[in-house]
């Protein structure tokens, strides 16, 4: 009975214990303590120990139930992707965030005050500022978003997503993406979107140039 009792005694211990460092996680990582939200990895680990990323990963399977996730942003300078086995120097300085793990609907959007047009914009210039190679004089992409949106609207958007943390901007105009964005944004998943938008947009406009030749030549055929 007592060799019964022991693992189950083990599994509670157990238990117990990544309860009281999860929650010590959530506390970390969703209260604001600086100017950024979450916690840097060197701050995890002086506080959860040295296996603060079980503990993460324990939390990160039960926040996928409420739609959540633990996700981790490497700082700028490790590449464009995130290191497949990161160092614990770079986990170190990585910064860890409790994100959303789905998308929000356009009602919840709108619930949040963002327009569809607005959303549009921060895409476009998140996609734009990553085809300059992660950085974009504000002047360009001020111009580009003109053509879809009215001028002040354009200024108003711009600064919004400065304030919101989604686009820096440095002292010499140039604009690039900022933590909100590294921390929230698929930009792999953004980038495959637009594109097959503009596949899409593409075939609909060759298949109305086809459709309108062909209309224009059968009137001609039947006027002669």
């Amino acid at each position: 009975m007592e060799k019964q009792e022991a693992p189950r005694r083990l599994r509670g211990r157990r238990k117990a214990y990544y309860t009281m460092k999860m929650r010590r996680a959530v506390h970390l990582l969703l209260f604001k303590r600086h100017s950024k939200p979450g916690a840097k990895g060197w701050e995890l680990r002086r506080s959860l120990g040295p296996d603060y990323m079980k503990v993460l990963k324990v939390l990160d399977d039960y926040l996928e139930k409420l739609d959540l996730k633990v996700n981790v942003v490497f700082e700028e300078g490790t590449g464009k992707e995130a290191p497949e086995n990161p160092t614990p120097e770079q986990l170190n300085r990585a910064r860890f965030y409790i994100t959303l793990r789905g998308t929000l609907t356009p009602s919840e959007t709108k619930l949040l005050g963002w327009r569809i047009d607005d959303i549009a914009a921060l895409a476009i210039t998140i996609s734009y500022i990553i085809s300059k190679d992660g950085k974009a004089p504000r002047k360009e992409v001020e111009d580009l978003l003109k053509v879809k949106l009215p001028g002040w609207r354009t200024e108003t958007n711009l600064n919004r997503f400065i304030r919101y943390g989604y686009i820096g901007e440095d002292e010499n105009g140039q604009l690039y993406l900022d933590w909100r964005t590294r921390a929230e944004v698929d930009t792999r998943k953004l980038i495959d979107l637009l594109l097959r938008t503009e596949v899409e947009e593409g075939s609909l406009n060759r298949y109305g140039r086809s459709v309108g030749s062909m209309k224009a030549d059968d009137k001609g055929g039947r006027t002669g």
